[in-house]
């Protein structure tokens, strides 16, 4: 089996996240500059070892009050922790569609906690200029509690600004690289 390796192809990608806000509803943003290496054994990637990096500097939620907020030591300290880290430890293959259950350490001010991620594999194909893509639809769930995200406030009801959870929402295409 030949060893290959995959970089995400940034125009074709796309990093999201979503949080309640004041209980009611979500807050989407995204991180705008990302990078990932991949290597697999042929094209099998529920082994395939992945390390994935995305720039705070680069978070975006269409407002430029509160993405500067969260670049702050309130929230992301992008001064201090430019990036968030995250290095595969395992897969598991959850049925025969392509569907997984990808293990990792996320690593978000310096903290690095285990998480689990769902993904759903698209499959490869050929582009038409004759590049290799793989595609996947990964989500997830994390407590920005459990990385020093602690920054909290209330309304004047005693109800809460933010929820602890985070959702993970990205759609990522990789390219196979020569």
């Amino acid at each position: 089996m030949a060893t290959r390796t995959w970089a995400i192809d940034p125009t074709h990608s796309e990093v999201h996240f979503k949080i309640k806000h004041l209980m009611i509803t979500n807050v989407t943003g995204s991180f705008n500059i990302f990078a990932a290496s991949v290597a697999t054994e042929d094209e099998d990637f529920s082994k395939a070892k992945v390390s994935f990096t995305a720039d705070v500097n680069s978070i975006d939620t269409g407002n430029e009050q509160r993405d500067g907020h969260l670049k702050a030591a309130d929230f992301f300290d992008a001064a201090t922790y430019p990036q968030i880290k995250f290095v595969a430890t395992k897969a598991d293959n959850i049925d025969h569609d392509g569907s997984y259950e990808l293990y990792g350490d996320l690593t978000i001010r310096d903290v690095t906690k285990n998480v689990k991620l769902s993904v759903e594999f698209g499959g490869v194909v050929k582009d038409m200029f004759g590049n290799t893509k793989a595609g996947f639809t990964i989500n997830g769930k994390v407590n920005r509690k459990d990385f020093g995200l602690t920054w909290s406030g209330v309304t004047e009801a005693g109800g809460l600004v933010l929820s602890e959870d985070v959702k993970i929402i990205s759609e990522i295409q990789l390219i196979e690289q020569a």
